[in-house]
C-alpha cells in the first residue's frame, strides 16, 4: 500500500471510536490517508485525533465558515487511490443508494473517480431489515465492494451480526484490493455464483421454518475458488460464516424465493454455479402478519413447494455448468443420480448426513461426484477446506 491514496469516510455509528487505530495501520503499511467524516461522526470519534494520526486536514463541512473557504470535494475524489467508508451506517448506505448528497461525505463519494469500499455496522434488527438489504444490493450492483458486518457484541448489548469488521481485517481487505489491481488479469479467470447455508421460511414475524445447514461447506468452496484466481459471487441465507475478498461478492438472503430472485438476476454473469445451499423444500402458504399465539393443542400450517432454483438455473444454462448438492440419508447414490437426471445437471456432488463426521454442522466430509455421464468419483474423508480445494480443482479441470 506504499503511497497509495485512501480518502477515508466516517459516519456516525459507535463503531467510529475504532477507526484511528485503522488510520494507524493504514498508515503503517506506508497509505497516505485524508478522511471526511459526516456530520454527526464526529460526535463518535475526534477530528483532532484523525488529523493528528493522518498527518491531513479532516473534513467535515463543504465550507469553513470561520474562514469562508470552501472545501473541495471534487478535489478529494480525484485525489484518492479508493475511497473507504467505515464505518458505513444504515442511514449512509441508504443515502448512496438513492444518491442523496446532503452532507460532505455524501457529495465526495459521488464525485468519485476510483472504486469505493464500505464496510457496515449497524444493530442486527437493522442489519437483517429488507429496506437495508435492498439498499445494499444496489450499491453492488453499483460495483460498490463491501466489508460484510460480523457476529458479535453489539452496543445495543445484543449479539449477533452488525458489528464493523475490526481495522486489522479492513486494512488487510485494502491491501489486497490493491495487491488484486496490482495483478494482470488472467484470461483463465472464471465467474463462479455459489451458493451457501440454510433459507428461512416465516411463519410469522418471529418464527420460521429452516434446516440445520451452517454453511461451511458453501463459504469452504468460495475461499477455495478465490485462492484459484477466480471471481466469486456468493448468495449465503443466515449463517456464522464470515468471507471477506476483493474477488468476492456477498448477497445474503433469508428465503428460497429471495434465493431464486438473487440467482436469476445474477445468472447470466456467472460462468459456473455451485448450488449448495440447504434450501427449504416448502414454505408457509400464508405468513401470520403477527405472532401466532399458544391456544389450541395442536396446530395445523398449510405448505406449498417453493421454487427450485437449481432446476432454474439448469433450465436457463447456455454455457454455464451447474453443480447440484445432494444431502441423502438413505438410497444415496440412487436419489443422487436422480437428481441429475432429473434437472439435467453438470454435476451432482453426493454427501450422507452422519453427525459429527459429514453433512451439516461437521468440519469434516466425505462426498462422491458424479459427472453428467454419471461417472464416478469418490474423495476421502477430509476437512471441508481440503474437500471445496479438491472439488474446484476437479471442476476447473473439466470447465470448458
Amino acid at each position: 500500500m506504499h503511497g497509495k491514496r485512501i480518502l477515508l469516510g466516517i459516519t456516525g455509528g459507535i463503531a467510529a471510536y475504532k477507526i484511528p487505530i485503522l488510520v494507524r495501520l493504514l498508515k503503517k503499511h506506508g497509505a497516505e490517508v485524508r478522511c471526511v467524516l459526516s456530520p454527526n461522526a464526529a460526535d463518535f470519534v475526534s477530528p483532532l485525533v484523525l488529523a493528528t494520526l493522518s498527518n491531513e486536514a479532516v473534513h467535515i463541512e463543504f465550507w469553513n465558515k470561520q474562514t469562508g473557504v470552501w472545501t473541495n470535494h471534487v478535489e478529494l475524489g480525484l485525489w484518492a487511490d479508493v475511497m473507504l467508508i467505515a464505518p458505513a451506517t444504515a442511514n449512509t448506505v441508504s443515502k448512496m443508494a438513492s444518491g442523496a448528497c446532503d452532507n460532505l461525505l455524501l457529495a465526495t463519494y459521488l464525485s468519485l473517480k476510483c472504486p469505493c469500499i464500505i464496510a457496515p455496522a449497524m444493530d442486527l434488527d437493522m442489519y437483517q431489515h429488507p429496506s437495508f438489504k435492498r439498499n445494499l444490493a444496489t450499491l453492488q450492483t453499483d460495483h460498490i465492494e463491501v466489508i460484510p458486518a460480523t457476529f458479535g457484541a453489539l452496543a445495543s448489548g445484543l449479539e449477533g451480526q452488525g458489528r464493523m469488521e475490526e481495522p486489522e481485517q479492513i486494512c488487510a481487505y485494502v491491501q489486497r484490493f490493491f495487491e488484486n489491481q496490482a495483478q494482470p488479469k488472467s484470461n483463465t479467470t472464471q465467474r463462479w455464483l455459489i451458493t451457501a447455508g440454510p433459507t428461512r421460511e416465516a411463519i410469522d414475524p418471529v418464527r420460521y421454518i429452516s434446516n440445520h445447514s451452517t454453511g461451511k461447506m458453501g463459504f469452504a468452496l468460495a475461499k477455495a475458488a478465490l485462492q484459484a484466481g477466480h471471481e466469486v459471487l456468493m448468495i449465503s441465507g443466515p449463517t456464522a460464516q464470515h468471507l471477506t475478498h476483493p474477488n468476492l461478492t456477498l448477497l445474503q438472503i433469508e428465503s428460497a424465493q429471495d434465493l431464486l430472485s438473487a440467482v436469476q438476476a445474477n445468472w447470466d454473469w456467472a460462468t459456473c454455479g455451485v448450488f449448495s445451499a440447504a434450501v427449504a423444500d416448502y414454505r408457509v402458504e400464508e405468513v401470520a402478519s403477527e405472532k401466532i399465539k399458544k391456544q389450541a393443542d395442536h396446530m395445523h400450517l398449510a405448505l406449498v413447494k417453493n421454487p427450485d432454483v437449481l432446476a432454474w438455473a439448469a433450465a436457463h444454462k447456455t454455457t454455464q455448468k451447474v453443480v447440484g448438492f445432494a444431502l441423502e440419508t438413505n438410497n444415496s447414490e440412487e436419489n443422487a443420480l436422480s437428481k441429475l437426471r432429473r434437472k439435467n445437471l453438470d454435476y451432482i456432488v453426493l454427501n450422507e448426513q452422519q453427525n459429527g463426521v459429514s453433512g451439516f454442522g461437521s468440519d469434516t466430509n466425505k462426498i462422491v461426484i458424479f459427472d453428467k455421464a454419471e461417472r464416478r468419483l469418490e474423495l476421502p474423508l477430509q476437512s471441508k477446506s481440503d474437500t471445496a480445494a479438491a472439488l474446484i480443482q476437479i471442476l476447473e479441470a473439466h470447465h470448458e
